[in-house]
């Protein structure tokens, strides 16, 4: 199967595109908001997951009130909650692993050689009880 080629936009459709000017965009770059690849020419090259970056950063600005140095820590804590929800997502995988493996020993167990009697259990709340009524006598 063939992998899909990207796509990428100059930076002149791309401001079109948001009705934004390059210098924006340019700005953008400056403050680390937004980086785009570069051609040969070293002409900005935007790629679908930027166009999708600045939709949010727009977002952010325009309908909400954010300014740039907001903007860039929204995108800080967004970029970190990410990453911690991988690994929150590979603790999850890495316990259920360890309990099917733990219940597929328990299920391959082979039972002992010598029967003993079940232990007897003494409950700590009871034990502590009777010894102090026992002491009072």
């Amino acid at each position: 199967m063939r992998k899909k080629e990207e796509t990428y936009y100059a930076i002149g459709v791309v401001a079109k595109m948001y009705n934004i000017h390059q210098q924006t965009l340019r700005l953008y770059e400056r403050e680390g908001l937004l980086k785009p690849a570069r051609s040969d020419g070293n002409t900005r090259l935007y790629s679908e997951k930027d166009l999708e970056r600045l939709e949010l950063i727009l977002s952010l600005c325009r309908d909400m009130g954010v300014n740039l140095a907001g903007v860039d820590i929204i995108l800080n804590l967004r970029a970190k909650m990410d990453e911690m929800q991988k690994q929150i997502n590979q603790m999850v995988r890495f316990v259920k692993e360890e309990l099917k493996r733990n219940a597929e020993a328990e299920d391959n167990k082979t039972p002992g050689l010598v029967k003993a009697p079940a232990a007897n259990l003494v409950r700590f709340a009871h034990s502590m009880r009777d010894r102090s009524t026992r002491e009072k006598r």
